[in-house]
């Protein structure tokens, strides 16, 4: 065995603190050593698969035997280990790199299960961690009816929501949070038995085409998960909706969605908006926590703080027997909980998202010279100084905007110098008080990190706004076409938190039911308005944009019309001969009364009788 196999088995160095001397001995300076650094690849011939214990999406688990061994000693220990299901050997390295940045990262958190390091055995990647007896899901399976006490459902719940929260504060998420990835210690408390492998493997094509590379387990899977890239990003929310999933298993005893294929969950969480159902008798903190937990809108979930502070809240109350004190109804709109505001914040007034419509501001710019403290539950009150009114406001926090370096969360932006293969347009999640913000873009599936120097202001479009494609061809859906070759013009239904636009097209009839919906990117769209369309063909051209039905409407409005102008026609075609023969009667009894009335020459000139009837003597010859 090579001394790079020998250094790669043996265990990191504990820290210890030592005293340097520096000539003084009554002045002894303290150090503390720091280990090596730990290397995160596993020699493959010391770790020996036993038998599988699991079987999941991603691979399965087996129990292994991990050798560590040097001159002075020889140990064996009992690991479990992530065989993952194989990909293209080309993209192992990119894996491998993958896998590194996160075990430094995990290094020191207490909430997620001991990485031994990774491993290639057999062309197959081994993750090598903690072996634990059971997990969450193996309690539920031995209890009657397979759910846990409510009791044990906040207290696993509040374990969980820290070991998430420590991963997003070192900037990994989970992405598959299930009760069988929450394993239980000693202590019967929760570490999590996931780091993130679904982003891992984002982008790596499985050597299989049979297998499907998600990026999480379907039933738990929040809607941006399906399509990270169009109906994405996946951020630090979408473990909220993971999380929520496990909790609702945990109090009913059978997962979200039971029974369910992945395509028709698919189908009803993204497509349907679908939530899955809430059991009944929960606290109204409880119940109002995990129904935010599942807005379709990454942006309306609580933060996992939020998620912790409110199961904290229901465990004390829980134990002190006060759970029946409140039994109103609770709807929190959590999107407004996730920015304090500090003295010194510019401020505006907080505009209604995706609304075109044009609002009076109260607080068109602002400062804060006040904030008033908070419970973690009420809004804070604020005040704020206006340019240009007298005297300061004293207004709620959530009516008011942060903004910094003139971007606020929510708006239409421009990123200046995309990445490759990244939208220039989308929506800005974040920006702090130093300047650095995240973009959900179009083409990623994570949030984009910049600074406001890479950003400008764009137009927003808004939900009932009709658009047109301006590319040959969309980025991820076949935009549909008329009879004659031009593109169909939609009408936008919803704005994802990346900036596309879910676009559906009334003028179009759906086959199979259902309305005909494509994803778009916004920067290959622009907006179509009946003022703007030029000339009558164009206008009414947008008047069959609006409903399929516009067109048979006025196709039957002028048959109708065509077929009114034909019987007016027929019928002053039938009046015509009975008029002349009522107008020759009345000639003839006319001539009969008095003979001297009209001058035959003159009645053959008017009524054209001349040629046939035979022609009177002229009056020349009868005086003759």
């Amino acid at each position: 065995m090579t001394s790079e196999q020998v250094s790669m088995s043996q265990p990191p160095a504990e820290p210890f603190e030592y005293m340097l001397y520096e000539g003084d001995p009554d002045h002894l300076k303290t150090i503390v050593s720091s280990p090596r650094q730990k290397s995160p690849r596993i020699n493959p011939d010391v770790l020996k698969l036993m038998h599988r214990i699991g079987r999941g999406p991603f691979g399965d688990v087996w129990i292994a035997t991990y050798h560590l061994f040097s001159k002075d000693y020889d140990e064996h220990h009992e690991v479990a280990v992530k065989v993952l299901n194989s990909f293209k050997e080309d993209q192992i390295p990119t894996f491998l790199t993958r896998f590194d940045q996160a075990f430094v990262k995990c290094q020191g958190i207490h909430g997620t299960c001991l990485l031994q390091g990774v491993s290639v055995k057999m062309g197959k990647v081994c993750i090598a961690m903690k072996f634990y007896e059971g997990s969450v899901g193996d309690k539920m399976a031995q209890m009657r009816g397979g759910k846990l006490p409510l009791a044990d459902v906040l207290r696993y719940g509040i374990d969980l929501a820290l070991g998430i929260k420590e991963l997003h504060s070192r900037g990994i998420l989970v992405l598959n949070v299930k009760p069988c990835n929450a394993l239980i210690d000693q202590d019967d408390r929760i570490v999590l038995g996931d780091f993130g492998i679904p982003l891992l493997l984002l982008g790596l094509s499985p050597a299989s085409p049979e297998l499907v590379q998600r990026l999480g387990t379907p039933k738990y899977m929040a809607p941006e998960q399906w399509e990270p890239e169009a109906r994405g990003p996946v951020a630090v929310e979408t473990d909220s909706w993971g999380l929520g999933c496990c909790l609702v298993e945990m109090l009913t005893g059978s997962s979200p969605w039971s029974g369910c294929s992945a395509e028709e969950v698919q189908r009803c969480v993204v497509l349907n908006q679908k939530k899955p159902e809430i059991p009944g008798g929960l606290p109204p903190l409880f119940e109002d926590l995990l129904h935010g937990c599942f807005e379709y809108d990454l942006r309306e979930r609580p933060s996992m703080g939020d998620i912790l502070r409110v199961l904290q809240i229901c465990k004390d109350e829980e134990i002190g027997g006060s759970r029946g004190t409140r039994t109103e109804r609770i709807l929190t709109d959590w999107s407004l909980l996730k920015d304090q505001l500090q003295i010194g914040d510019v401020v505006r007034s907080r505009k209604p998202r995706n609304s075109h419509r044009h609002t009076k501001m109260l607080v068109p710019e602002g400062t804060v010279v006040g904030v008033d403290g908070s419970d973690g539950n009420t809004a804070t009150q604020v005040v704020v100084r206006v340019h240009g009114v007298h005297g300061p406001l004293r207004l709620p926090s959530t009516a008011l905007e942060r903004v910094s370096f003139g971007f606020a969360a929510g708006d239409c932006v421009r990123i200046r110098h995309p990445p490759s293969g990244i939208s220039a347009m989308g929506i800005l999640h974040s920006v702090d008080r130093a300047g650095s913000t995240t973009v959900g873009a179009a083409g990623s599936a994570v949030l984009w990190h910049g600074s406001c120097s890479d950003l400008e202001m764009a137009a927003p479009v808004h939900c009932g706004q009709f658009v047109r494609l301006t590319v040959t061809a969309s980025r991820f859906a076949r935009w549909p076409a008329r009879v004659d070759g031009s593109l169909v013009v939609g009408r936008v239904q919803r704005v994802l938190p990346n900036g596309c636009l879910v676009v559906n097209f009334p003028g179009l009839i759906a086959l199979g039911g259902g309305a005909m919906e494509v994803v778009a990117d916004p920067a290959e769209v622009e907006v179509v308005s009946f003022s703007g369309c030029k000339g009558i063909a164009a206008k009414y051209r947008h008047l069959e944009d609006y409903h399929w039905a516009v067109r048979p409407v006025a196709a039957a409005a002028g048959l109708l019309a065509t077929l009114k102008l034909g019987f007016t026609v027929a019928k002053v075609g039938r009046k015509k001969p009975d008029q002349q023969a009522a107008e020759r009667k009345g000639e003839g009894q006319g001539q009969g009364s008095n003979p001297a009335w009209l001058p035959p020459p003159v009645a053959n000139i008017l009524f054209r009788e001349a040629a046939s009837s035979p022609a009177a003597p002229s009056t020349a010859a009868t005086v003759r």
